[in-house]
C-alpha cells in the first residue's frame, strides 16, 4: 500500500535486510489517532510521581557507584589496567547518564508527573547537570514532534534534497568519508546542533538554542530560555570550581568523557530513529501529523534498551503519545502494533551494521521518478 504494497517487518525477520528495507506505506492510514489510543490500556497514560522518581534515584545511585569505584580504586591500578578501567568506567557511566538524560527528556514532554512545575524543575536540574539547555531543547523538541518528517518544518535531522547537498558530499561518499562523517557527527553533532542548529530546520536568520531572541522561540518562551542559560552557567561554574579543587584532568576523566558518550548516544539514537531507507519524508503539499509521527523507526539496542528506559525500541509509540510515561511504552507498543500493521516500523539490525548502512544509503531525499510532484521523498545515495 502506498509504496507498491511493500512494508517493513518486526525484528523477527532481521536476518534479511531485504525485509527491513522495504518502504513503509505513505498513503493516509485507514485508522485514526483515536482508534490507536483505544487499543492501549488506559492505565498506560497514568503518570506516577513515585515510580518516575524511582528511575531518577536508581540511575543516580548507579552513577554514584561507578563514580565511587573509579575515584577510589582506579588510581591504585598499574598503568595498563588503569587505562582499561577508565575505559570501562567511561562507557558504563556514559550509558547510565544517558538514562538520566532520557528521564529529563520525559520531563520535557510532561510525562514525568501530573504537575508541570515538578516536571520542569526535575528536567531543568538533570539536563543542566548534563549541560543541556532544558527549556531551549524542550521547545525545539516539541516542535520536532509536531512536525516529524516534514521537510519544511521538522526541527532535527532534516534530510536535504539532492539539489541542496554540499559539493563535498561526493568526496565523502566512500568508506573513509563515511567513517569520518559518522565520527564527527557522534562527537560534535550535539553541540553543533545546539549552537548553530546544524541538521535542523532552515530559518531566515541565525538560529541558536542559547539565544532567547532567536527564531526558534516565541515571545512567551524567551524568559524560560534565559532560565535554561542560567542553569548551564550554574553547572559550568560548578565544573570550574571542581577543576580548581581536583584539577582539569580529574574533571575530564570523571565527567567530561562520560558526557561525550552521552552526547554521542543521544545523536546516534535520534539519527537512527529518523533515518532509514524505509521511511518517507513529505513536503507541505502531502504532510500530515499522523503520517509524520508514524515515519519513525523502533530500533533494538539489546541490553541498552533497558538502560535507556526503552526510548530506543518504543519510539513509534512515543511519537504518537509523547506524554505517556516510558515505563508504559512497551505495553503500549505491543497493543498498537496490530492496529498499525504495515505502518509500524521496527528494525532489529545490529546497531553498528545499521549505522554503516544508513551512512551509505541515506545521503539525501528525492521523489521517485514515477511520483514527481506528489510530495513524498525517499532516502537515496546516487551522486
Amino acid at each position: 500500500m502506498g509504496a507498491g504494497g511493500r512494508m517493513s517487518v518486526p525484528p523477527a525477520s532481521k536476518n534479511s535486510d531485504r525485509h527491513v528495507l522495504r518502504r513503509m506505506p505513505h498513503s493516509k492510514p485507514p485508522f485514526t489517532l483515536g482508534q490507536i489510543k483505544k487499543a492501549i490500556p488506559p492505565h498506560c497514560f497514568n503518570r506516577s510521581i513515585l515510580r518516575s522518581f524511582s528511575y531518577v534515584v536508581y540511575d543516580l545511585l548507579i552513577a554514584s557507584l561507578f563514580y565511587y569505584l573509579a575515584t577510589t580504586y582506579i588510581h591504585r591500578l598499574p598503568p595498563p589496567l588503569s587505562a582499561l578501567a577508565w575505559t570501562l568506567y567511561w562507557i558504563c557511566q556514559g550509558c547510565v547518564l544517558t538514562g538520566v538524560w532520557v528521564v529529563a527528556h520525559e520531563c520535557g514532554h510532561h510525562a514525568f508527573s501530573d504537575y508541570q512545575w515538578l516536571d520542569d524543575t526535575v528536567g531543568l536540574v538533570l539536563h543542566s547537570a548534563l549541560l543541556v539547555p532544558y527549556f531551549s531543547w524542550k521547545y525545539s523538541h516539541r516542535r520536532h514532534h509536531s512536525n516529524t518528517a516534514s521537510l519544511d518544518r521538522d526541527e532535527v535531522f532534516v534530510p536535504k534534497l539532492k539539489s541542496k547537498i554540499g559539493w563535498y558530499a561526493k568526496y565523502l561518499n566512500n568508506p573513509p568519508g563515511r567513517i569520518l562523517t559518522v565520527l564527527l557527527t557522534l562527537i560534535i553533532g550535539w553541540p553543533l546542533y545546539l549552537m548553530f542548529n546544524v541538521s535542523g530546520r532552515d530559518y531566515d536568520r541565525f538560529a541558536c538554542h542559547y539565544d532567547p531572541y532567536g527564531p526558534i522561540y516565541s515571545d512567551r518562551e524567551r524568559l524560560q530560555i534565559f532560565l535554561s542559560d542560567v542553569g548551564l552557567i550554574a553547572a559550568t561554574y560548578g565544573l570550574y570550581h571542581l577543576a580548581t579543587l581536583k584539577g582539569l584532568y580529574w574533571v575530564l576523566c570523571v565527567y567530561g568523557v562520560p558526557l561525550l558518550i552521552v552526547n554521542g548516544f543521544l545523536v546516534l539514537i535520534t539519527w537512527l530513529q529518523h533515518t532509514h531507507p524505509a521511511l518517507p519524508h513529505y513536503d507541505l503539499s502531502e504532510w500530515d501529523w499522523l503520517r509524520g509521527a508514524l515515519s519513525t523507526m523502533d530500533r533494538d539496542y539489546g541490553i541498552l534498551n533497558r538502560v535507556f528506559h526503552n526510548i530506543t525500541d518504543t519510539h513509534v509509540a512515543h511519537h504518537l503519545f509523547s506524554t505517556m510515561p516510558h515505563y508504559h511504552a512497551m505495553e503500549a507498543t505491543k497493543a498498537i502494533r496490530p492496529i498499525l500493521g504495515e505502518y509500524y516500523q521496527s528494525d532489529g539490525t545490529l546497531v553498528l551494521k545499521a549505522v554503516w548502512r544508513e551512512a551509505k544509503e541515506c545521503i539525501y531525499v528525492e521523489a521517485d521518478e514515477s511520483e514527481q510532484g506528489k510530495g513524498v521523498f525517499w532516502y537515496k545515495n546516487k551522486l
